[in-house]
């Protein structure tokens, strides 16, 4: 990275988009249960929100062994029924109560020629409207003999007598693509619409099974020029290429990574002297002549990152300190995001599936 510009907002927390959930008919599939089950909450208090992800609105909150009814779930949050509303609660603090986890959805299909859609689950209730033969149905929970829909924008249910699941194809994800990707089996992806543009989309990936999975998409920025076509030191800008994953940092404990993690000291710089022998290291002050400019690594900006490797050969010009870290503005060549985000990623990156970093504007992606 480089230092990181005045006024630079850390503590804003970033707007995260999650893996799409039900909805509508014929819509993307998320995931489901085969009926609604009972979570326990394990945090001491756990905030409600209005949507799926930490930039929805807070609506309450929930204490620990609270049993939870859920309902669905999309991306890494869960659906719950909430003082007769809908919330949504982080999937990291509730604990299955003597249930099967969520599995994947399938799409159903209608079988009869036209099919009533009740208001609830058998036929003495009304008949809200109806599909027909051939129509997709995205089916959030199973009453019975009754399926639960989300029909035209409220709940609606249809027997399951006249509907039959079929395995829906899982969308193609932009990883599918590549060719580059070697052993990695994680993979985070930093895109901009082009090279001058500071703001990113960030994806994080990882291959399960065979199949790769999206995990996160967040926004983020690059340095305050953009993409580099030939990163050079001090030129503001971010490398462009698929680099390898480097030791975790922070200015407090280890949030819980995986990855190699050097706590921060008031001693520690990186080296940005270019005639310097010990070009784009990490070292400790006092230089004693062995340099004659250095970043000092003690600010609110590495609370929480990782090195990017980048310029390993150390060649003299080339670029220095390129970091994964905290920052919500631009930097002056590195990659960031919220520091929830930071931390989110650090505790997801396993060194075992040999993770790499891809950042690249979208129009180059076809170079992977």
């Amino acid at each position: 990275m480089k230092k990181l510009m005045v006024g630079m907002a850390l503590t804003a927390t970033l707007a995260t988009a999650v893996t799409p959930g039900f909805g509508s008919i014929g819509g993307n599939q998320g995931k489901a249960y085969a009926a609604t089950v009972t979570y326990k909450v394990t945090a001491s208090k756990l905030n409600v929100r209005s949507g799926a992800g930490t930039n929805y609105g807070i609506i309450g909150s929930v204490v620990k062994d609270q049993m939870l009814s859920v309902v669905s779930k999309s991306g890494s949050w869960y659906k719950i029924n909430y003082s007769g509303r809908t919330g949504y609660v982080s999937s990291d603090y509730v604990q299955a109560s003597g249930t099967t986890p969520p599995a994947e959805s399938t799409t159903y299909t209608v079988t009869a020629s036209t099919l009533n859609v009740r208001s609830g689950a058998g036929t003495s209730y009304a008949s809200i409207g109806s599909v027909t033969k051939g129509q997709k149905l995205s089916v959030v929970s199973k009453s019975g003999s009754w399926y639960k829909i989300n029909y035209n924008g409220r709940t609606g249910y249809v027997s399951s007598d006249y509907v039959q699941a079929s395995a829906t194809a899982s969308p193609k994800l932009v990883v599918d693509s590549f060719k580059t990707l070697g052993n990695a089996q994680q993979v985070i992806l930093v895109t901009a619409d082009n090279y001058d543009t500071k703001s990113a989309k960030i994806q994080t990936f990882e291959k399960v099974d065979g199949k790769w999975k999206q995990v996160l998409t967040a926004n983020g920025v690059l340095g305050q020029k953009g993409f580099a076509l030939s990163k050079k030191e001090g030129d503001m800008e971010s490398p462009t290429g698929k680099y390898t994953i480097g030791t975790a940092f922070g200015r407090y404990e280890n949030p819980g990574t995986k990855l190699p993690y050097r706590k921060i000291t008031a001693n520690d710089v990186w080296v940005d002297d270019s005639k310097s022998s010990l070009y784009n290291t990490w070292q400790q002050k006092p230089a004693n002549g062995r340099w004659t400019s250095a970043e000092n690594m003690d600010i609110p900006a590495y609370d929480y990152g990782f090195v990017i490797n980048y310029n390993e050969s150390r060649t003299p010009g080339n670029g220095s300190a390129i970091f994964f870290h905290v920052g919500t503005n631009y930097t002056a060549g590195c990659t960031a995001t919220s520091k929830e985000q930071v931390v989110s990623i650090l505790k997801w990156l396993n060194p075992e599936k040999n993770p790499v970093i891809i950042q690249s504007p979208v129009s180059e992606l076809d170079k992977y």
